[in-house]
Order: structure tokens, then C-alpha cells, then sequence
């Protein structure tokens, strides 16, 4: 069973993301910050990360870079979730190592699983 890590502080929309990944058979870690995201990350090893990028302690682009830089993460692919969406962020997100960006707006739940499925 592979394993995803959503980092994500938006209760509602991790619950959605949740109940949508495991009815599809993936096993789902959480965390609602950015540190508790990395210690997750490092203990868990999961197959692939969702990340959003503005949380509370430590953001996702510093995750994202703590991540990349890592041996034991950096082969791990991340997707971003985001309400961010503009160009230099984006750029910024793919430059720093992200296999995708998403904008949350842009996405329902069953193309988010089609992502994950293409990095899987």
C-alpha cells in the first residue's frame, strides 16, 4: 500500500483529500504545519507528499527546499496544492523541485488522485 503525506493546515479541505485517498486504497499520514510536515516527511517516508505552501511555522517552498536537499527525501516526488497560483510561484515551486503544482481552485479531488497516480 503506498504512502502519501499531506501537509495541509485547511482542516476541511485535508478531511476531503483524506477520505478520497483512502477510499482509493492509499494509506494517508497528516500534518496541519510545516514543522511537524518535516519530521513527518523524515520518520515516514512516504511515497509521495501533497504540500500546501502557506502554513503556519514553516512554509511549503522551505519544506519543499529542506526536502530536495535531503538524501534520504529528495527522490520522493511533491506535489504542491496550492491557493497560490501566480506565475513566479509556480516557477519558484517547479524550480525548488516539485514534480507538480496544482492550484486548489483549479482541481477536484479525482484529478488530484489522476496526479498522484502519474507520480506513483
Amino acid at each position: 500500500m503506498k504512502k502519501i503525506l499531506i501537509i495541509e493546515d485547511d482542516k476541511y479541505f485535508l478531511n476531503i483529500l483524506l477520505k478520497k485517498l483512502e477510499k482509493e486504497g492509499y494509506s494517508v499520514i497528516s500534518a496541519s504545519e510545516g514543522i511537524s510536515g518535516i519530521k513527518k516527511l523524515k520518520d515516514e517516508k512516504p511515497d509521495l507528499v501533497i504540500l500546501d505552501l502557506i502554513l503556519p511555522g514553516i512554509n511549503g517552498f522551505e519544506i519543499l527546499k529542506r526536502a530536495k536537499m535531503n538524501p534520504k527525501t529528495k527522490e520522493i516526488p511533491i506535489i504542491i496544492l496550492s491557493n497560490l497560483g501566480q506565475e513566479q510561484e509556480v516557477e519558484k515551486g517547479l524550480r525548488l523541485g516539485a514534480s507538480d503544482f496544482l492550484i486548489k481552485a483549479h482541481f477536484t479531488p479525482q484529478m488530484v488522485i489522476k496526479k498522484i497516480k502519474k507520480y506513483l
